[in-house]
């Protein structure tokens, strides 16, 4: 009985087509993030995908055979910068300072009376850290508050043994031409507009007073634009530390 029955198993079998006698094979899942590589069945389905990814983040692809590679495109030169803004002079525009804060007003306190202060002492003084008393200070120079640092001069013990202040009128509208061939004078200290019966007053420091006439007689009465001056000698002075 049993052989009979195996028989017409076989027999059955027989007459079915291959293809309903194919079995298949039970579906294998793959682990999460695709096939990992050197498993013995294969890089999966993903890997091209994955890979052709990767090569297009980094850009590392190579053209393969028969293929020319891209070439790489120049580099775009940088445009023209745009002129920095000037004043009526052609001098740099300076931007509109900041606000001074007490700190502020202290560190200038300090740096009058010692140009040589250093950071240290400058950051102790004023109770800020060493990085906060360098960044102010830069700030204070970048907006043109502190313009420079350096030393009071006694002018007599330096030499300068005669001082005058000189007030000028002038031609009306010539003050920047009049301005710069002042500044080019030696001993000239301090030139100022101002209002009033004379319109420019100039501070100077010559050696004695044969240098004080020469400079009063030949250099500022050959400026054309020059009408009249009037000397003021200086008997004494002193420099004041300014509140701020």
């Amino acid at each position: 009985m049993l052989e009979r029955r195996g028989d017409m198993a076989s027999e059955r079998m027989a007459g079915e087509p291959a293809q309903e006698r194919r079995t298949t094979a039970p579906h294998r899942q793959e682990p999460p993030g695709g096939a990992q590589e050197g498993t013995a069945h294969g890089p999966g389905p993903q890997a091209p995908a994955r890979a052709l990814d990767a090569l297009g983040r980094t850009g590392d692809a190579s053209p393969g055979p028969g293929r020319p590679r891209r070439p790489e495109a120049p580099p775009r030169p940088p445009g023209p910068e745009a002129p920095p803004r000037q004043d009526d002079d052609g001098a740099p525009q300076v931007p509109p300072p900041r606000p001074l804060d007490a700190i502020d007003r202290d560190i200038l306190q300090m740096l009058q009376a010692d140009g040589r202060a250093s950071i240290r002492s400058v950051a102790e003084r004023v109770h800020v850290s060493r990085a906060n008393a360098y960044a102010r200070i830069n700030r204070l120079i970048e907006d043109g508050v502190i313009r420079g640092f350096g030393a009071r001069i006694h002018h007599e013990r330096a030499g300068h043994g005669a001082s005058a202040y000189i007030t000028l009128k002038i031609v009306q509208n010539t003050w920047r031409t009049v301005r710069d061939q002042l500044a080019a004078l030696p001993g000239a200290s301090h030139i100022a507009l101002v209002s009033g019966d004379f319109d420019v007053l100039l501070l100077v420091h010559t050696p004695d007073n044969r240098a004080l006439r020469e400079l009063v007689l030949t250099r500022l009465q050959a400026i054309p634009e020059v009408l009249s001056t009037r000397t003021l000698l200086v008997f004494e002075e002193e420099d004041l530390e300014q509140e701020i």
